[in-house]
């Protein structure tokens, strides 16, 4: 049996029939460039991320640069933020004309480390962009003592946490406000490109709808400087729909990963996703570390098992931002889980059996390597985090 490491079509299968009658109502209606079912998707995400306000933009990285480029973020600022999220994350920071500033994360959550956080800032410093990655949020109350203390803004990179919880409050509703990507792999993923900023600053959001929308107010009446990120219609309709099941596609999300938590003791040398403390965790992805992560890619991909690599290349190594002049070993604990870090597949569809197949496989791939199998530090004794 093959395990596919992502299956959109499994998911389309069980909406079909109300995602084909919301398309077939945006054809019926023409209204694809914002309008209606925009304005109905941003205030049933608002409401679902316990925000006053959303607004829809065309990507997660139009959500965070037009943020940022709102709150004043510009040339001669820093913005802090993590080297182990999607590039977007720097790209948006560099994109105003700041620089990023990375911040090494947490052995066990993977997110951004606030005992790490004091040092990193300057001066120049602006903002701050937690990264809630994998589905569970970074430790929002220590970073917002430190944001606090210092007069930062702090901006939620939630493009990997729709519904996820961290004391109790919804991701988005943590900061100032909460960028979201919908591209099609996410939790709750468009049928395209789309994205949104949650706030609870009516003067951010109105701000952001004059930025996506060329700096209109009305058709020809520009107020400012913008540029074109609206979301279109028909990512908006299927994103409504979507929205109505994302509380229990995520929680058959938890039931995969339980599943694999419990099945995956039995490996030695792979570490499972911790959770942490006061967090609900969505698990957008379930990543395991083991010390032979490529040899074992290679394995399930032979057998027909898809997997990923989250993220291959932290931030500060990638040609990109070689002129940040940060060589290996500046940041060793994502530069360790960059090396280490195997995505499995998880997703609402996914079924026991597969589930079983995955770890089947894994298991076989391990025991050939059993002599081999080095203790793991950051876990503390070479064996499977709880």
């Amino acid at each position: 049996m093959r395990v596919p490491f992502l299956d959109l079509m499994a998911q389309y299968r069980a909406y079909q029939g109300e995602l084909d009658q919301a398309m077939r109502q945006v054809f019926e209606s023409c209204a694809f460039a914002g309008g209606p079912f925009v304005d109905k998707f941003e205030g049933e995400f608002a409401r679902f991320c316990e925000c006053d306000w959303a607004v829809g933009v065309g990507s997660g990285t139009e959500a965070l640069r037009l943020t940022l480029h709102t709150l004043g973020v510009g040339p001669g600022d820093e913005v802090i933020t993590v080297p182990n999220s999607f590039i977007a994350t720097a790209e948006a920071i560099s994109w105003c004309g700041a620089k990023p500033v990375f911040v090494d994360v947490r052995p066990d959550t993977y997110t951004l480390d606030p005992d790490r956080l004091e040092a990193a800032i300057s001066a120049r410093t602006k903002a701050l962009i937690p990264v809630h990655l994998f589905g569970q949020t970074a430790d929002m109350d220590p970073i917002a003592a430190v944001a606090a203390a210092h007069d930062l803004i702090v901006i939620e990179d939630a493009c990997q946490a729709h519904g996820a919880r961290y004391q109790g409050r919804r991701a988005g509703s943590l900061g100032w406000a909460g960028c979201f990507s919908f591209y099609p792999g996410k939790n709750l993923g468009a049928y395209g490109e789309a994205g949104a900023v949650t706030t609870n600053d009516a003067n951010l959001a109105e701000r952001l709808r004059l930025l996506r929308d060329h700096g209109q107010s009305q058709r020809y009446r520009h107020q400012l400087v913008g540029c074109n990120s609206r979301m279109d219609g028909l990512q908006a309709a299927v994103l409504t729909v979507k929205l109505r099941y994302l509380e229990s596609s995520n929680q058959a999300r938890s039931r995969v990963a339980q599943l694999y938590n419990r099945l995956l003791t039995q490996v030695p040398g792979v570490s499972t996703p911790q959770q942490g403390e006061y967090r609900d965790h969505i698990h957008h992805v379930y990543a395991i570390r083991t010390p032979n992560r490529d040899g074992l890619a290679r394995h399930l991909l032979d057998h027909g098992i898809g997997c990923g690599i989250h993220y291959p290349v932290p931030i500060h190594l990638q040609p990109a931002y070689l002129d940040l002049g940060l060589g290996e070993g500046s940041f060793p604990v994502a530069e360790r889980c960059a090396r280490e870090f195997l995505s499995l597949p998880i997703y609402p569809e996914l079924t026991e059996d597969q589930v079983n197949i995955v770890v089947r496989h894994i298991a076989e791939f391990v025991s050939g390597q059993a002599d081999h199998l080095p203790v793991n530090p950051m876990s503390g004794d070479g064996h499977n985090e709880a």
